[in-house]
């Protein structure tokens, strides 16, 4: 069997599945599973085209580690065939840890578990599947691979992932703000002491990055529209998580299930063998079809709750720069009370919350600019743009948002 495919993408053209490793990774049940998880969650209740899935992301960042790869081979670097393939895989497979909408739900369907570790879980039970085969793949991805490069081409500020989600999200919300030159970007590649870094003559083109960023950031990841969808969805999960512990039926499909009804932390992966395929069975139709069931349920909160969102009923949301107080809340509390909402049942349309956008933690990771003379300097000190000095600030934005039209009265 022809293993070598070309997948037609709208990014970037033509994108070449180019071993017999990749394909079996795509055609995985665990990598097919991301064609039904978007990208962007709910981002389409403001910029309708943001439809794409975190199957397309993940084959775009693939391509993207191929065409660094071979742009460092270009300058002399050795890069061993299998640590090219390796590299494409462990890229390829990032994203496998996510639930149903992504970032919006971890908090709620498996709290304090991160998707990184649960992609962890999925890579090494492939790699057992297919007798070894990701062993370097992984060691790139948890970053423990003698060449550290290559954890960074994979987990950095300056990675396959990031320029992948930023051009990619910027062609299908239209936000054109965000689209980033990723081409000329990967071309200014290089390595210095066994770290990724970025020549001079790059400079400009990782300004442009880390403000498109930025831009993105509060332009469609930090949307007001979005944080409001979001943290409506939050409280349906934390509504129906609140019922069936006291012991209420809600229809859910049989592995949703079993993550509503129970609390699992990371170790019950290895203790309950059948939890990753019941992982591995979710994606965003499971938490569509109970919303559009309980909507139907005879718990008030829950039921208009989910009419709210399934009619993009959304509530009302307003930023603030200080942590809003009872002068803000306590005539919001009134108004929900006026509406027939009981005090019990307040917090459920009544949010407040945070938010933060820093386009460069410079302490963190820092990006590293490779001078003419040789010297490696942070991004933010080879400019001189006082931007960048500027991006690295974390802004933080405290938001309330609460059902203004409301109403639970029969």
């Amino acid at each position: 069997m022809n293993k070598r495919k070309i997948i037609n993408d709208p990014v970037y053209g033509f994108i070449s599945i180019s071993s017999d490793l990749l394909y079996d990774l795509v055609d995985h049940p665990y990598f097919q599973r991301l064609r039904r998880i978007k990208q962007l969650g709910l981002a389409d209740v403001v910029y309708p085209g943001a439809l794409h899935t975190r199957f397309h992301h993940a084959l775009g960042a693939m391509h993207l580690m191929g065409q660094a790869l071979k742009a460092l081979q270009e300058k002399g670097h050795m890069i061993w065939e299998l640590e090219f393939e390796a590299a494409q895989a462990a890229i390829l497979l990032h994203d496998l840890g996510h639930g149903p909408f992504s970032h919006v739900l971890e908090s709620v369907m498996m709290p304090g578990v991160a998707h990184e570790d649960v992609t962890l879980v999925l890579m090494k039970d492939i790699n057992r599947q297919m007798n070894g085969r990701l062993d370097i793949a992984i060691q790139m991805f948890n970053g423990t691979y003698p060449r550290r490069f290559f954890h960074q081409m994979i987990s950095s500020q300056l990675d396959m992932d990031r320029m992948d989600y930023l051009k990619r999200d910027s062609f299908y919300t239209g936000v054109i703000e965000g689209s980033i030159g990723a081409d000329r970007l990967i071309k200014m590649f290089d390595i210095s002491g066994d770290q990724l870094v970025v020549e001079e003559k790059g400079l400009l083109s990782i300004e442009n990055f880390l403000h498109a960023r930025r831009l993105m950031y509060w332009q469609v990841y930090l949307h007001k529209t979005l944080l409001s969808a979001q943290a409506m969805l939050t409280q349906i999960l934390f509504r129906a998580r609140e019922l069936t512990a006291a012991g209420h039926d809600l229809f859910a499909t049989p592995d949703f299930a079993r993550f509503l009804y129970e609390k699992y932390t990371l170790a019950d992966f290895d203790s309950q063998p059948d939890l990753l395929s019941s992982f591995n069975a979710l994606d965003d139709n499971d938490v569509w079809a109970s919303v559009k069931g309980w909507r139907l349920h005879s718990d008030p909160v829950l039921s208009t709750l989910c009419k709210m969102l399934l009619n993009r009923q959304l509530f009302k949301i307003q930023f603030f720069n200080a942590e809003p107080g009872e002068e803000i809340l306590g005539p919001l509390r009134a108004q929900l009370k006026q509406s027939g909402v009981g005090e019990t049942q307040i917090p459920y349309f009544l949010i407040k919350g945070e938010t933060t956008n820093s386009a460069y933690a410079k302490e963190q990771d820092p990006i590293r600019v490779k001078m003419k003379n040789g010297d490696l300097v942070d991004i933010a000190d080879a400019s001189d743009i006082p931007t960048i000095e500027a991006l690295t600030k974390i802004v933080r934005k405290y938001y309330v948002c609460w059902g203004k039209n409301v109403s639970l009265r029969g």
